[in-house]
């Protein structure tokens, strides 16, 4: 599969758009979206840490993800999602938020995801002993009958401040539909984008009916969208919609849907960084955007 560095660069060259500086796309303030349950604004694009950040004892690595967590917040960056499920990911990330002070400048997610109750009690007490958490998430819902009441006990608490549950396959919408139209939650996160669009059927409308913020996982479809795009020049027209690049047009894409409240882009690389976080730029697309990027990308 071509690699994303490849895709920016042919992308950028054959597009015939202007050249802007740096500064003018990455450094202006992220748009954000209220999440329902609090009020609270967060900015749209989010970072993922799946296989990124699951780097050991690997001290290179590890400091360029200190540098690339640096120049996410310098960039307005909040939510950063994690997992024990990732390797060693939630611990290497909990030492950069603290070894660097970004721990007032972060939104911290996390999961759970060990079944009986003992287990997962054990496994959500061992994240709050990191720098505090925002949202606890049950994922894939995995034992999320048991898991639910004790994340409300401890929200009640003020233990953590959000709570919600996850899923990575549309194999698993129906179930995530009836979790969503029967519990209380602040958050859903979920898979969409243009690779795998099934939840704007009934997912999104339904979350935004129940006021429930949306986190969407796996935005390039595990790199598959750049696979799909592979040889195809980004057309001029993409400047139109604030599109410098492919991935930003599949990252607009999603955030055209109002439902959606951050999307989150996993990389290592902080060019990839910037450019994702360029996507948030000011105003959002409405769902007319959403159907003209659908067009330009022809999948």
């Amino acid at each position: 599969m071509p690699t994303r560095r490849r895709f920016l660069a042919s992308s950028l060259a054959l597009s015939a758009l202007p050249v802007f500086a740096k500064q003018a796309f990455v450094m202006s303030s992220p748009a954000t979206r209220v999440i329902p349950s609090s009020g609270k604004p967060l900015a749209v694009v989010g970072l993922g840490t799946w296989q990124t950040f699951d780097v050991g004892g690997d001290r290179a690595a590890y400091d360029n993800l200190g540098r690339l967590l640096a120049r996410f917040v310098e960039l307005g960056g909040e939510l950063v999602d994690s997992s024990p499920m990732y390797g060693s990911a939630e611990a290497v990330l909990g030492d950069l938020v603290t070894e660097r002070k970004l721990r007032e400048r972060l939104f911290l997610a996390t999961k759970r995801w060990t079944r009986g109750r003992a287990a997962g009690v054990a496994q959500m007490e061992a994240s709050l002993r990191s720098p505090q958490i925002e949202l606890m998430q049950v994922h894939n819902l995995t034992d999320w009958k048991q898991r639910l009441p004790v994340l409300r006990a401890w929200k009640a608490e003020g233990r953590i401040r959000h709570l919600g549950i996850t899923h990575y396959h549309a194999g698993a919408h129906a179930e995530v539909e009836d979790i969503l139209r029967a519990e209380p939650l602040d958050f859903l996160q979920i898979n969409y984008s243009l690779a795998e669009p099934e939840a704007a059927r009934r997912l999104l409308p339904l979350a935004g009916e129940r006021s429930v913020a949306v986190i969407v996982n796996r935005p390039f479809a595990e790199g598959a969208l750049f696979g799909a795009i592979k040889g195809k020049p980004l057309p001029a027209a993409a400047a139109d919609y604030g599109c410098r690049s492919w991935a930003q047009v599949f990252l607009r894409w999603i955030l055209a849907h109002p439902a959606v409240t951050c999307v989150i882009p996993a990389t290592r690389r902080i060019a990839h960084l910037e450019d994702n976080m360029a996507a948030a730029a000011s105003p959002l697309p409405d769902l007319a955007v959403h159907k003209a990027l659908a067009r330009m990308a022809n999948l």
